[in-house]
């Protein structure tokens, strides 16, 4: 129990704050009246102010906003647990300790520092190191790169930059460092970036993404040749994209002999808590300094970054920041002291332990799945997992490339890489949105290209990652490995059907995750540009329009929402059974009939605009004609009247018809005397796709029957036609009696072809027609 009631008292409001902020289901208090001192004052400052549980609920409301999504919020919250709650109790109780009287506040953060410095030191075997506690995990190392200024510089304190002048400092990083590191560094410590060098990974020996012990040797040599003073030397116990070590060893070698000093940072770094550590990552515990981040690896919420490191000179520590004398900012280590205490040695390893078990479960797996491949560095041991889709070239169907191979083989191996980036920056995606709890993402290597990355040491304590999560990682993955396989077959032959079709325009777009794109091309009449412009867009969003309203299981859209091309049909990713040749003729045939049908509103509108004028003419001739005819005293009001009344006048009434679909004028005369209007012609038919075939039930269109690629055999053909025949669509008055002979039995087989043929074919014939032969097959029988 705590002593002081104060100390008390805070705690308990902290409890109390930190239930209100966890439960969502807290309705929010309603304010009806306020009293405003002054109108120009914000809302939240009007009157006498807030109470805890409003200004508690409003942080709420922006923690959780409406437009976000409540479940991910709310299930990082879930994962805070009783460790993070004594981390954010930490913040709370170096505000109040900080109110101390001087000597008592001196003793309690001296104890906390000592503590917590000894603890990191025997957890991760870095024997009598200082430690240095920092929010942004790159102050470590600028407080260190400082450090090693002023002791290789003795008169740095004095002269400042000139002694830099007269022999320029050089830092060494590696090319598989994290971005802007570098250049960070030289911002803040006032130095030109060429006092920065960038050391090339192994090309040839050893991993990628190591750095190449070699070449650094002959580029140190060439600098101290040179006159510049090689100063430090930044190494990776895990490199920031595939969590690779560098040669720990020989670069602390190296070192010892340049007088270098050997900063070593990563993620691999957490291993070192383990009974079995890697004797490539054992060696970071002889550098000079390293940084470790206990907050993603633990799951400890705002908690700082720790810097350990070995100096014999106090002095010069205090004057590089690495120490000071401000009692208030050593409490930064307090959020750490009360969650190591919680967490105990056996909670600390049992994190670390469960996220490297984690790692090697889904290397395990991957390497009972084709077309993965791995890149990690030690397959005991890997604490980080990175993987992408590939499918080598000796797997495929070699008869699609072997007539073009000589032709394409260079633009298909360049182009090779870029298709690959893709198609695995879309697994990451989806892998990322099917099991969240995973914590997937997609990372650009310089050699490998785009790669999926796993790395529980930086995800699975904050999100709560269990063994059933990499488990359902690989259930997806191998739901998605057929998609993409079967999207980057189809890929080439879509690009040779929409070739071969005149009416299509193929758009070669590497960074679409898809089948590809196409373009109706628009046939051109002599029309402006910007008119064609306009019209090509009607054509393609309708006909986009038009294939989303098809039963299939494709996706089409308009592309990416920056970067696509305009005025395309973007087709997404398909499955083995899609029957490509179909899709192209069916995407072909509802653009020539959106173009026809666009066509033939044009020619209306024309026509009847023309009959419309002819019609105003013939009805003004009518009229001349008529008073010719009638008479001029017919016309006069009264006296027509009259003359009428002696004298009627007869005239056969004339009128005019516009037939919309031959386009012209037509007299009346015969709809008078037949007391029925004529049909005039057949309107033309309306086009259709030439590959309209019969499909099994609950098949769905693209969809081919049977997977192989071969035709169907002879048995299975007829098999087939027997099941079709089974269905007989025929009305039963149609139906053959026994008393009918042969010939009526063929004629009824004849009728009932032409029937079937009018249901599942195009819009061949009309309606009349069709009477018109059902009417004669009756009066044959």
């Amino acid at each position: 129990k705590m002593v002081d009631p104060t100390l008390a008292e805070m705690g308990k409001n902290l409890n109390e704050a930190m239930k209100m902020l966890e439960d969502n289901q807290r309705k929010v208090e309603e304010e009806n009246e306020k009293k405003y001192a002054r109108k120009d004052i914000p809302g939240p400052l009007q009157g006498s102010g807030q109470d805890m549980v409003s200004i508690l609920q409003l942080v709420q409301n922006l923690m959780h906003g409406e437009e976000e999504e409540e479940t991910s919020q709310a299930y990082r919250l879930q994962n805070v647990g009783e460790q993070g709650h004594m981390a954010l109790l930490g913040h709370s109780l170096a505000a109040y300790i900080s109110v101390l009287d001087r000597e008592r506040l001196r003793k309690l953060t001296t104890r906390i520092l000592s503590d917590t410095t000894l603890w990191l030191c025997r957890l991760f075997r870095y024997e009598n190191g200082s430690a240095y506690y920092h929010e942004d995990d790159r102050e470590g190392l600028l407080k260190i790169c400082r450090l090693v200024i002023h002791t290789r510089y003795e008169d740095y304190t004095v002269e400042g930059f000139n002694v830099l002048y007269t022999k320029q400092p050089v830092i060494y990083i590696s090319s598989a460092a994290r971005t802007g590191l570098g250049q960070a560094l030289c911002n803040q410590l006032g130095l030109p970036l060429s006092c920065m060098c960038r050391v090339p990974c192994n090309t040839m020996f050893g991993s990628q993404h190591q750095m190449d012990v070699a070449l650094l040797d002959r580029v140190i040599k060439d600098d101290v040749e040179s006159g510049k003073l090689p100063l430090l030397l930044v190494a990776n116990a895990g490199t920031p994209g595939a969590g690779h070590t560098d040669k720990l060893g020989r670069l602390k070698e190296l070192c010892e002999q340049y007088n270098m000093w050997l900063h070593v940072e990563g993620v691999n770094l957490a291993t070192l808590a383990l009974g079995y550590v890697s004797s490539s990552v054992l060696a970071a515990t002889k550098c000079d300094s390293m940084t470790l981040t206990l907050g993603s690896w633990l799951g400890l919420p705002a908690v700082p970054a720790v810097t350990l490191y070995r100096h014999e000179d106090p002095s010069l520590s205090l004057a590089a920041g690495l120490t000071s004398s401000q009692p208030v900012e050593k409490l930064r280590a307090l959020p750490l002291w009360l969650s190591l205490q919680y967490l105990g040695h056996d909670g600390i390893v049992e994190r670390i332990k469960h996220a490297s078990q984690l790692s090697q479960r889904l290397l395990e797996n991957l390497k009972n799945l084709d077309f993965i491949k791995t890149s990690v560095e030690d397959e005991l041991s890997s604490p980080v997992v990175v993987f992408k889709f590939f499918w080598e070239y000796s797997n495929r169907d070699q008869t699609s490339h072997a007539a073009q191979a000589s032709t394409i083989q260079h633009p298909i191996i360049s182009n090779e890489r870029h298709i690959y980036d893709t198609f695995n920056q879309w697994l990451g995606e989806q892998l990322a949105q099917l099991v969240p709890a995973s914590g997937v993402d997609v990372v650009e290597l310089e050699d490998e290209g785009t790669c999926v990355r796993f790395s529980p040491l930086m995800t699975s304590a904050v999100l709560g990652t269990e063994i059933q999560d990499v488990d359902q990682l690989v259930d997806c993955l191998k739901m998605k490995i057929p998609v993409l396989t079967s999207t980057l077959q189809l890929r080439e032959e879509f690009e040779q059907e929409v070739r071969r079709t005149a009416s299509l325009l193929y758009i070669e777009d590497l960074s679409w995750p898809g089948l590809g794109v196409v373009r109706y091309n628009y046939h051109s009449d002599g029309k402006n540009d910007d008119k064609q412009e306009k019209e090509l867009e009607k054509i393609n969003t309708e006909l986009l329009k038009k294939l989303n309203e098809l039963e299939s299981d494709l996706t089409f859209s308009l592309g990416p929402e920056f970067g696509g091309q305009k005025n395309c049909v973007y087709i997404g990713m398909v499955t083995e059974d899609l029957d490509v040749s179909e899709l192209v003729e069916t995407i072909a045939a509802t653009g020539r009939e959106i173009e026809e049908n666009s066509r033939l509103l044009e020619n209306m509108t024309e026509v009847v605009r023309k009959g419309i004028q002819e019609a105003q003419l013939q009805l003004q001739k009518a009229n001349e004609e008529r008073l010719l005819e009638e008479g001029l005293l017919r016309q006069i009001p009264v006296v027509g009247s009259v003359l009428n009344w002696f004298s009627p006048f007869q005239a056969s009434p004339k009128g005019r018809t516009f037939n919309l679909t031959a386009g012209s004028l037509e007299s009346t005369e015969s709809t008078y005397v037949s007391k029925a209007q004529g049909t005039g012609t057949t309107p033309p038919p309306t086009p259709k796709s030439s590959l309209a075939k019969q499909r099994l039930p609950g098949q769905k269109i693209f969809k081919r029957s049977v997977r192989s690629s071969d035709a169907f055999s002879e048995t299975s053909s007829i098999s087939h036609c027997d099941d079709l025949e089974k269905v007989d669509p025929r009305p039963p008055a149609l139906s053959p009696g026994p008393e009918q002979g042969p010939q009526q039995t063929e004629e009824q087989k004849e009728l009932a072809q032409a029937t079937q043929m009018d249901t599942q074919g195009a819009q061949s014939d009309d309606p009349p027609r069709h009477c018109a032969k059902a009417e004669e097959g009756e009066s044959q029988r």
